[in-house]
C-alpha cells in the first residue's frame, strides 16, 4: 500500500468563509466547531463566517479557528474513506492539530491551550515592536550569519521559519528585522518582504510565553501519538509525552523546521501529502522542497473527494 501524510497548516492559511461549502454537505463540520466554541464560550463558526466584530486575524481567535477547521476536515475525512495517513506534521499552530488528529492531545484540551498560547504570545511583546519578514533567494545559513550580525548592535532577530531551501522567515525587534532585510539584499536576496503580524513568533522574544506555556502544558494529558508526528522544534518523530511538551514549549522561541519535516515524510516512504485545512500555503511550499511529493489540498468537497480517489487509485 502506498503510504502517503497529512499536514496541518498555521496561522495565514485562515479566511472569512472557510469550510461553508463542505459544512453544507456534512454535520461533522459545525459540531465540531460547536465542541470547540463551547470550550472557548464563544461562537467560532460565526466568527469565521461572518466576523462582524473584526476579530478573526487576532491571534487567540487564529490559533482555536484553524485547529478547529483541520480537526473538522480530518473527521470529515474519516467519515468519508478508510484510508489513513502514515505520517503527520503541522507548521506552527498546526502541529497541534496533528497531535490532536494522531490521537496525542484531546481536541478541547488543544483548543484551550491554542487559545491561551495566543494570548501569551501577544503579550510577550509590546505590539508595534515586533516584526517579522520573509526573504526569499538567500540559504537558510546565508540568512543566520546576516542575523547573527545585526544582532550585535540591532537587538534580537533570527530565523522563524526555514520554509523552504530558499525561503526563509526572521522575526525579532522591528528596528533588527529591517536592517536584516537591508543587509539581505545586499547580499542578493531576491525579495524581502515584511509581512503583516502581530507577533514576532519562533524568535527568543517568545521566551516569556513559552515559560507560561510550560505550566499550561503541565496539566494538559498528552499520549504518545496512534499515527507518527514530526515535531516542528527539531524535525523528528514525536515520541513520549514529556519530550512532546518540551518541543511544543521549545517552538514557540526556536525556528520552524519545516523543509527538515517535509524530508523526513518523503525519507519515511510517502508519495503523496494531504494539506488538511483551508488554503494551499502548505502544498506551494512542499512542492519547492520535495518535487516528487504529490500534493492534495483539502479546501472544499470537489478536492477532498478527489484527493480521495487519486490515493485510493494508486493503491489499487
Amino acid at each position: 500500500m502506498q503510504e502517503f501524510g497529512f499536514i496541518f497548516p498555521g496561522q495565514g492559511s485562515q479566511k472569512l468563509g472557510m469550510l461553508s461549502g463542505i459544512a453544507s454537505e456534512s454535520p461533522i463540520i459545525q459540531s465540531t466547531f460547536e465542541e470547540a466554541s463551547d470550550a472557548l464560550g464563544l461562537d467560532l463558526w460565526e466568527i469565521c463566517q461572518n466576523d462582524c466584530k473584526s476579530i478573526l486575524d487576532q491571534t487567540e481567535i487564529t490559533q482555536p479557528a484553524l485547529l478547529s477547521a483541520s480537526v473538522a476536515i480530518w473527521r470529515f475525512w474519516q467519515d468519508m474513506t478508510n484510508l489513513s495517513p502514515s505520517i503527520m506534521a503541522g507548521h506552527s499552530l498546526g502541529e497541534y492539530s496533528a497531535l490532536v488528529c494522531a490521537g496525542s492531545m484531546g481536541f478541547r484540551d488543544a483548543i484551550g491551550v491554542v487559545h491561551e498560547r495566543g494570548k501569551l504570545m501577544q503579550a510577550a511583546v509590546p505590539e508595534g515592536q515586533g516584526q517579522m519578514a520573509a526573504i526569499i533567494g538567500l540559504t537558510g545559513k546565508e540568512i543566520n550569519a546576516i542575523c547573527d550580525e545585526v544582532m550585535v548592535e540591532k537587538g534580537v532577530v533570527s530565523a522563524a521559519n526555514y520554509n523552504s531551501p530558499t525561503q526563509t522567515v526572521i522575526a525579532g525587534d522591528g528596528l533588527a528585522v529591517k536592517t536584516a532585510m537591508d543587509f539581505c539584499k545586499d547580499a542578493g536576496a531576491k525579495k524581502t518582504l515584511l509581512l503583516k503580524v502581530s507577533v514576532p513568533s519562533h524568535c527568543a522574544l517568545m521566551r516569556p510565553a513559552a515559560q507560561e506555556l510550560r505550566n499550561i502544558l503541565a496539566s494538559v494529558e498528552i499520549k504518545s501519538p496512534q499515527t507518527p508526528v514530526l515535531q516542528n522544534a527539531d524535525g523528528d518523530l514525536a515520541k513520549e509525552p514529556d519530550q512532546i511538551k518540551l518541543n511544543l514549549v521549545k517552538q514557540l522561541y526556536s525556528p520552524v523546521l519545516w523543509v527538515d519535516c517535509v524530508k523526513s515524510i518523503f525519507l519515511e516512504g510517502s508519495e503523496n501529502v494531504v494539506e488538511c485545512g483551508p488554503g494551499k500555503v502548505l502544498s506551494s511550499l512542499v512542492k519547492r522542497i520535495e518535487p516528487k511529493l504529490v500534493c492534495y489540498a483539502t479546501d472544499s468537497l470537489e478536492q477532498i473527494q478527489s484527493a480521495i480517489s487519486e490515493i485510493s487509485q494508486s493503491n489499487n
